[in-house]
């Protein structure tokens, strides 16, 4: 059910999901959809989980350190090249939830609180670690890569066969840390 609700709330965006059509692809009820959820908003937020729980298992039990967890996040780009409903939910959700009252503001603001996060961690490491200066200002260099990420993501999105994510992330980031090295 919650594989089926993802593919309605890529398509479709919070708002004009219904749970009749969920209820219906997954050949039950609006009541029995609303036993398990409680909500619209619960199943939301449950679908969001079943993202994140993908991602961390495609992550395995370590994540890289220093640099290598921005090459990491090269083969992420690479990996939602083949994850096209995920990338459009994660998308389309974020983007709706800078609305007022809507459900999953909570969850992205923690998301991007917890992404800039790891982002400066691995760059706070590959300061300590000699892969770049250490007057790195890691919190603006996250944001950069975190907005280069999300935005290659909409203009994949809209044009596949115009934006290669991996190679445009690729550049980005090697740009990014080829300007915080020593000189």
């Amino acid at each position: 059910m919650l594989r089926i609700a993802m593919e309605i709330f890529a398509a479709r965006g919070y708002g004009k999901a219904s749970l009749a059509e969920i209820a219906d692809r997954a050949g039950l009820t609006q009541a029995g959809v609303l036993h398990y959820f409680r909500s619209k908003a619960n199943l939301l937020t449950e679908v969001l989980d079943l993202r994140d729980a993908t991602d961390i298992a495609d992550l395995g039990p370590q994540r890289p350190r220093g640099l290598a967890f921005l090459r990491h996040l090269v083969d992420t780009t690479r990996n939602n090249a083949e994850r096209e409903g995920i990338v459009r939910l994660y998308t389309v959700l974020s983007a709706e939830s800078v609305t007022d009252d809507h459900p999953a503001q909570p969850y992205f603001r923690n998301r991007y609180a917890g992404l800039r996060a790891f982002v400066a961690e691995a760059l706070t490491e590959a300061c300590e670690l000699g892969e770049v200066r250490e007057d790195v200002n890691v919190t603006a260099a996250a944001n950069a890569i975190i907005a280069v990420m999300d935005g290659l993501q909409v203009q994949w999105l809209l044009d596949h066969e115009a934006v290669d994510m991996a190679a445009s992330t690729d550049q980005a980031i090697s740009a990014l840390v080829d300007s915080l090295r020593n000189e």
